[in-house]
């Protein structure tokens, strides 16, 4: 296989477990070095660090960052220049939010969910922009999910977060093409994740998420897959799009 990315460097938020790690560990098969941001667990960090570089033999650079404070976000693409000097590729894949019924959303909610899903992916965007335009281009993929366009359950806060955010990689797209970075996401099925374990109503979506035409439930490298490719020349006419990957489920629904 051709090695693609070899000495590059990849940025991967919320990059220390379930889908960000599978993504992480997708690139670095193929040689990349690694930026994972994390929030709250240093030695499961520290974890995925020790089995990324010893399986692959890569560098990987551990980031403590609450990713819905700006100068929080603006002090992580520092911290990129003085370990890499370089960015190549931007994962937009942390992730957080309220799960309630409308009626019970609180402004705080709202605030907490819209920061870190929408807000955090457009300046995070501007300083990756930075980055890559001083070295001749780079790929953002963003992680989105099917409560964008969908109703579900206890999700108001986190599809509207989704919705944003996806309207924002069509906006970067068309805006950062002329800097020659490809922008693009990725909507994910129901997938197994820690993530999932805080729906009220997770034991149904698990049976659910097999109940697709594919006949099985999306796993993580599923996803990393595609994100995968988005960063690859053959991917190079897709622009501004969400590539949905979920077994078809989304079509009976």
């Amino acid at each position: 296989m051709i090695n693609l990315h070899s000495k590059k460097v990849v940025m991967v938020t919320g990059g220390t477990r379930g889908v960000g790690k599978a993504i992480a560990k997708r690139f670095a098969q193929e040689g990349c070095d690694l930026v994972l941001n994390f929030l709250r667990s240093r030695s499961q960090a520290e974890v995925t660090k020790k089995e990324i570089e010893s399986q692959y033999g890569v560098n990987v650079h551990l980031v403590k960052c609450n990713v819905g404070d700006i100068e929080n976000v603006r002090n992580l693409f520092l911290e990129i220049d003085e370990t890499y000097g370089r960015l190549d590729v931007f994962i937009n894949n942390a992730a957080s939010g309220v799960l309630r019924p409308l009626m019970e959303i609180e402004e705080s909610h709202w605030d907490w969910t819209l920061d870190i899903n929408s807000k955090a992916y457009l300046f995070a965007a501007q300083e990756a922009a930075k980055r890559m335009s001083a070295n001749n281009g780079g790929h953002i993929v963003a992680i989105s999910s099917l409560g964008s366009t969908r109703v579900l359950p206890n999700y108001v806060a986190v599809g509207v977060s989704k919705a944003a955010l996806e309207a924002i990689t069509r906006y970067l797209a068309v805006e950062l093409a002329p800097m020659g970075i490809s922008v693009n996401a990725v909507s994910g099925g129901v997938i197994d994740t820690d993530a999932l374990k805080h729906f009220p109503n997770r034991e149904e979506m698990l049976a659910s998420g097999a109940q697709n035409p594919a006949g099985a439930m999306v796993e993580t490298t599923d996803i990393a897959e595609v994100v995968y490719f988005l960063c690859t020349p053959a991917a190079k006419m897709i622009r501004g799009q969400t590539i949905v990957v979920d077994g078809g489920m989304s079509l009976l629904v």
